[in-house]
């Protein structure tokens, strides 16, 4: 199966409202980078053990670990939790960066170095979400 199917499947899948919020993460995400490289995580480690929630992915960059490894991952991801949505802005090097540019803009949203994290879609401010995402996008490493 191809990752845009396994993204539709995954969305699908999901009760309402998550399924209507993460329709719209999708759209909002492809509008913001729409030629991106997408990724599905089903969130089982390599021996088929569930080890996180399963999430979406979109961009590119390369990781790069203390010990000199790399390893390609998303810019911008989002995964459902029991909670409600978690938005990760990866690859910005500033850890303070999204929380001193959106804390105060978002919404009703709990923001860190790289998660933005909210109930329901109706609960932040879209465009701010579109705006924090170009910054994931355009991040260079």
């Amino acid at each position: 199966m191809n990752t845009r199917s396994q993204i539709s499947n995954y969305i699908a899948s999901q009760p309402e409202p998550k399924k209507s919020d993460m329709l719209a993460l999708n759209k909002l995400a492809l509008t913001v980078s729409p030629k991106c490289k997408l990724w599905f995580l089903d969130g089982k480690d390599e021996k088929g053990k569930v080890v996180t929630n399963p999430n979406i992915g979109y961009g590119s960059y390369l990781i790069k670990y203390a010990d000199g490894k790399t390893r390609e991952f998303y810019q911008v991801g989002f995964s459902i939790n029991t909670s409600g949505i978690s938005v990760y802005i990866m690859g910005i090097k500033d850890k303070k960066y999204l929380s001193d540019t959106y804390t105060n803009k978002i919404g009703k949203a709990s923001v860190t170095g790289y998660c933005i994290r909210f109930k329901t879609l109706k609960d932040i401010n879209t465009q701010v979400l579109a705006a924090a995402m170009r910054d994931g996008f355009e991040a260079k490493q």
